[in-house]
């Protein structure tokens, strides 16, 4: 571990005996906003301190195992008994030491908020309506698998029943790390390809196509972009997804453009048209929050270019190779021979890794901020 990841650590034990005194103390117990802030940081810097002396008493099991070994030179099974040991506390580091690097990750706080899913067809024609409805069904099991809740929002059906465009709200309860919906999923964001051989190819030809994903934290209500009602043209269609009857024979579908930008956002899920209408308004709100983090991220880009990248579209991240049963993300230069689970849900591996690098990035950006 590296000696500032473990001075990090040192100074949470430090902190960990200030807040036991801080929440004792009888004007911080009379100060109900206070004294919930210093609980939330207690529980977050109590199990750091857990989770930072199982890596000590490992990394003590650790030496106590190479030394067995090295004074069992001519007894072969405590050679082996030794050899296990060191084994097992080795692999205990490496999960240890990942755990704890998530867990000094700086947090942001949108990650713990739910977020908007957009999912739209690019180049590829219908394969890539296709690719679409499998990247939908990808992220609804996995959001099944993490106990999270998915709403439609928006969808334009294709005619071989894939997806031009799709928009989910996805919620639910953060993570023993305290990140959520929007934290775990942030860096889908960007162009995903497809090599496979079409559904529609007769002749065996592997095509390429591709889409866009775009994930969007909700805002918060109290946070939220202020939108002038002057500015905003709203149009009122009949849904046309498979709704049911009374919703494609009444205008409940609701369209919201923001006249300034341009940016437009709908919603035809619900019978309402007024919560059709609440609903498009808040996915307006998250992509002009959207926009005007990504201009400021361009700006931070100019400077320094993460290697996770800005979350922009335009960034081309992964491909999804079906021939070879791969997936492949770029900007961590992470390979895995095993699409056929990835694409039934299971993106663990994926997303922690995503996470983990990104968090190695932050960290380094500290590291480097108290040299």
């Amino acid at each position: 571990m590296k000696d500032f990841l473990r001075q990090t650590l040192e100074r949470q034990l430090i902190r960990l005996h200030e807040l036991d005194a801080l929440l004792s103390a009888s004007d911080v117990v009379s100060d109900l906003e206070r004294f919930r802030r210093l609980t939330r940081e207690h529980a977050e810097a109590s199990t750091l301190a857990e989770q930072f002396r199982q890596l000590m008493q490992r990394e003590a099991d650790l030496a106590s195992a190479q030394s067995l070994r090295a004074e069992a030179a001519g007894d072969a099974e405590m050679a082996q008994l030794a050899d296990d040991e060191i084994a097992a506390a080795q692999a205990d580091l490496a999960r240890l030491e990942q755990t704890l690097q998530l867990m000094l990750i700086p947090k942001d706080p949108d990650d713990m908020r739910p977020a908007f899913l957009e999912i739209r067809a690019g180049t590829g024609g219908d394969e890539s309506t296709l690719f679409a409805g499998d990247l939908l069904r990808m992220y609804t099991r996995y959001a099944d698998s993490c106990g999270w809740r998915c709403e439609l929002i928006s969808e334009s059906l294709s005619e071989l029943g894939g997806y031009k465009e799709v928009v989910l709200r996805i919620a639910g309860e953060p993570d023993a790390h305290g990140v959520g919906v929007y934290g775990r999923l942030r860096f889908e964001s960007g162009g995903h390809r497809v090599q496979r051989v079409p559904a529609t190819e007769t002749q065996g030809r592997i095509h390429t196509s591709a889409c866009t994903v775009a994930v969007l934290p909700e805002p918060d209500e109290a946070q939220a972009v202020q939108i002038n009602p002057a500015e905003l043209r709203i149009d009122t269609f009949r849904a046309s997804g498979a709704g049911g009857q009374h919703i494609n024979k009444t205008d409940s579908a609701v369209r919201v453009t923001h006249l300034p930008t341009g940016i437009v956002a709908e919603c035809q899920d619900d019978r309402s048209q007024h919560r059709n209408k609440a609903r498009a308004l808040q996915v307006l709100a998250a992509r002009i929050q959207e926009k005007e983090r990504s201009e400021r991220a361009a700006k931070d880009a100019a400077l320094r270019k993460g290697l996770v990248g800005s979350g922009d579209r335009s960034d081309r991240i992964r491909t999804y190779n079906f021939p070879q049963g791969r997936l492949s993300d770029h900007r961590i230069n992470l390979t895995l021979y095993k699409l056929g689970q990835i694409m039934e849900g299971e993106l663990v591996d994926v997303v922690t890794a995503l996470q983990v690098a990104r968090g190695a990035e932050l960290l380094a950006e500290l590291e480097s901020q108290n040299v």
